[in-house]
């Protein structure tokens, strides 16, 4: 590896532990959630966090923007919001000679890190606004399309458990999220650090580690990173696992899945692991990477037959089942996959 490289990998190394530090010092325990966060964030992808109220999933992407000077915005999303709402729109305003003309106001999606709180609670015509606005990076409004600023990112919430009066996000949407994280509920220990941190005097302030073209020049360096053939054919041999109608399909997805992961899936394995590598101090993804990712970057795109659902299989148990079954390809000739 030579000297550019590794300077750009410790880059990289280092903005992690740096960001991860400072979540840290608001956001008690989480350790595998915020690590996530961040992997999404430099793999640009965006990430739905799923849990009960409480658990701070708020406080974790606010004190993520105060880390990056980020622009930040929140919209709670309920059964009334409109697209207008959260695009922005054109208004009708008259200057001092008394001559009128329409005006763009932007909504809150012009900023750089969104979280958009309970998004199942919206309308599917308004969560379709949002979810065009992380696929294109840009809005249309009135015929007029509008770039979104750089490095764009959204967190979106929901609630796993309150679900009357919502409307649950469709699977081509939630196909959307690089990653789905399940946010768990604290243990004693943090139970207990959370009253220390909370309901004390002082507050913990974090400190700026980065800025927006710092998170920009590491995501291009994470896209830099190659991929070995016999790492790409084990990701892609893992999801075509969930497929039932696959030649290559591991016992329980032929049994209790309807539809396996998609394309995009592969692909949130192969960004998020190649973030993996570099935060671990590597420039090459390795298949440990592929496995250690597969739950959040898959999880969300595998639809359960009925048989599954009355079941109550977890599209996790599918996955750890073909992550037993689906062996590693043989390794070519030559260095052996870093470790």
């Amino acid at each position: 590896m030579n000297d550019p490289v590794s300077r750009e990998v410790e880059d990289l190394r280092s903005a992690c532990e740096a960001l991860r530090g400072e979540l840290a010092r608001v956001i008690v325990g989480q350790r595998e959630a915020l690590d996530l966060v961040i992997t999404a964030l430099l793999a640009g992808g965006h990430v739905l966090l799923e849990g009960v109220p409480g658990l701070g999933k708020t406080l974790l992407v606010r004190t993520l923007a105060q880390t990056l000077d980020l622009r930040f915005s929140r919209i709670q999303f309920t059964p009334d919001l409109m697209p207008a709402d959260i695009l922005g729109t054109n208004l009708v305003v008259q200057d001092d000679a008394g001559r009128r003309r329409f005006e763009f106001q932007p909504g809150p999606i012009f900023a750089q890190i969104v979280l958009a709180d309970e998004v199942n609670r919206a309308t599917p015509k308004t969560q379709s606004a949002l979810l065009e606005a992380m696929q294109e990076h840009a809005v249309t409004v009135a015929g007029e399309s509008r770039r979104l600023e750089e490095p764009f990112f959204v967190l979106a919430t929901q609630n796993p458990i309150e679900m009357e009066g919502t409307y649950p996000l469709p699977e081509a949407q939630l196909d959307r999220f690089l990653l789905k994280l399940r946010v768990p509920f604290p243990g004693l220990e943090d139970l207990q650090a959370i009253i220390d941190r909370t309901t004390g005097p002082d507050e913990p302030a974090v400190r700026r580690v980065a800025d927006g073209a710092a998170v920009r020049r590491l995501q291009l360096l994470v896209r830099q990173v190659p991929v070995a053939g016999h790492v790409r054919e084990y990701a892609a041999r893992l999801v075509l696992a969930t497929h039932p109608e696959s030649d290559g399909a591991c016992a329980l997805a032929r049994r209790f899945v309807r539809h396996g992961a998609s394309p995009r899936g592969m692909q949130a394995l192969i960004l998020a692991g190649k973030v993996r590598a570099l935060a671990l101090g590597r420039f090459n993804v390795a298949i440990e990477d592929v496995r250690a990712l597969a739950l959040p970057a898959l999880r969300h795109r595998i639809i359960l037959n009925f048989e599954g659902e009355a079941e109550g299989v977890d599209a996790d148990d599918v996955l750890r089942a073909a992550m037993q079954e689906v062996e590693a390809p043989d390794l070519p000739a030559g260095p052996r996959e870093a470790r």
